[in-house]
């Protein structure tokens, strides 16, 4: 990789103030993210909750678990329509621009949220409630496949260059968020109605609530400029490459990096955000509202620490902070789940807030990082690609996984086991890259392969 100077437009954001602008972008960024993560986390949840009797009752007459299984597996369908809306995002936010992508994707995902939430169930429409919800899981991948890219560059590419570490961990913060506010509105109808309620009827109100934030979303975001980088490279190119030959013709390396180092990250966030609740509740026999209480905390703590990881990769480098992040997470598997085992809804919080260290330190930086790996011209399709692939190696399955797992070993300790063989990976994975903090991001660099 080589470093040449900055462009001017890039070069003019060092060493100065946040501005008014800054702070649009990052507002953008993160209402957006927000509420991105919000309409996914519902789903999510939904599908360790009610989805099973809901949607696939026929398949499990005799109590099997075999619905829950089913209804668990639907959160993986959509990782794999992951690298599709990548691939899309990427090549038109690669050629439009970041800011446009990010407001088709928004709206997208609302979209599907909000009839997920007005989706008669099996008893109604029959073997087409099922099909119609995983058709509508796979527009939210597809949405989800496109967002994260978009998002990072914008608040990486408007960054000063000592403080894309800080700036970069705002899209990032916005899964905690989202998973605070999921939460929070199922915890809220989970205490506010019965279960019989809840089952009927509450479960829809999450989803349409997504329809207001949508609103809200597009109008914070509508406001942002789009990214300088971005805009110097239309000023000095006219039109843009073909992104996927470019990408791919000298940055093939970089992208399965990118993939490697997100797996474990993202399979131990899922854990927090899917399988922990059903866990807490039909394994641990905690009740539900404690369960998401719990789940609330940490998503809390996994928010601080990922602002703080932001940050610290800005004074000690994205690759350290990487590492850390991942060294701790590997540390704290066994003993997460020797403090579950108590049955204590106490050490069960204390036991996912401790995991959220680790999960910041090794999702804050991600943003800056993989900005700072691809060059201008083909970025958007690289973090894009790269973070989607990711998402199917890791997150796609591992609430289907861990649960599989527990229910053929007996012991939840062999979750905690497989969390740790793809920490090994992820660590591996980031360590074979060379530190690029402070890297040029404009448009002379040359690729790496």
């Amino acid at each position: 990789m080589t470093r040449n100077l900055a462009p001017p437009t890039a070069a003019a954001h060092d060493g100065r103030s946040m501005t008014r602008e800054d702070r649009k972008v990052l507002a953008g960024t993160l209402a957006g993210t927000t509420i991105e993560w919000y309409d996914f986390f519902i789903y999510a949840q939904a599908a360790t909750l009610v989805f099973g009797p809901m949607f696939f009752a026929p398949v499990d007459e005799e109590g099997s678990g075999l619905a829950t299984l089913i209804s668990l597996s639907t959160i993986g369908i959509s990782f794999l329509f992951r690298p599709l809306g990548a691939i899309v995002a990427g090549r038109f936010g690669d050629r439009i621009g970041r800011k446009r992508m990010l407001v088709v994707t928004l709206l997208l995902m609302g979209t599907a949220t909000t009839a997920i939430g007005l989706l008669p169930d099996h008893g109604r429409i029959g073997a087409a409630a099922p099909i119609a919800l995983i058709l509508l899981r796979i527009v939210q991948g597809f949405s989800a496949g496109g967002e994260w890219g978009g998002a990072a560059l914008l608040s990486v590419e408007h960054a000063p260059r000592g403080r894309r570490g800080l700036f970069g961990s705002f899209p990032q913060i916005g899964v905690p968020i989202g998973l605070i506010l999921a939460t929070g509105v199922l915890w809220v109808m989970s205490t506010a109605l019965t279960r019989d309620q809840f089952q009927a009827w509450g479960w829809r109100v999450p989803f349409l609530l997504s329809l207001v934030l949508i609103v809200i979303g597009y109008l914070v975001r509508r406001a942002v400029d789009e990214s300088p980088v971005f805009q110097e490279l239309r000023r000095r190119t006219g039109t843009s490459s073909a992104p996927l030959r470019d990408l791919f013709r000298g940055n093939t390396r970089n992208v399965l990096l990118t993939a490697l180092i997100f797996v474990a990250n993202n399979a131990a966030g899922y854990l927090l955000i899917a399988y922990f609740i059903g866990y807490g509740t039909e394994v641990l026999g905690h009740s539900r509202p404690s369960v998401l209480l719990s789940t609330v905390a940490g998503a809390a703590g996994w928010l601080v620490f990922t602002l703080y990881a932001g940050a610290l990769s800005d004074r000690i480098g994205r690759v350290r902070t990487f590492q850390i992040g991942y060294a701790l997470v590997f540390a704290w598997m066994i003993p997460l789940f020797m403090l579950m085992e108590t049955r204590s809804i106490w050490l069960f919080a204390v036991a996912i807030l401790v995991l959220t260290v680790g999960l910041g330190l090794s999702y804050g930086p991600m943003s800056a990082l993989y900005a700072e790996m691809f060059p201008a011209s083909v970025r958007y399709s690289g973090v894009a690609i790269g973070y989607a692939l990711g998402a199917i190696l890791g997150g796609a399955f591992a609430p289907t996984i861990a649960k599989a797992l527990v229910e053929s070993t007996g012991s939840a300790y062999s979750v905690g086991a497989y969390i740790m063989v793809l920490c090994l990976v992820s660590l591996a994975a980031v360590t074979a890259v060379k530190e690029p903090k402070g890297t040029d991001l404009g448009l002379t660099r040359q690729p790496t392969t």
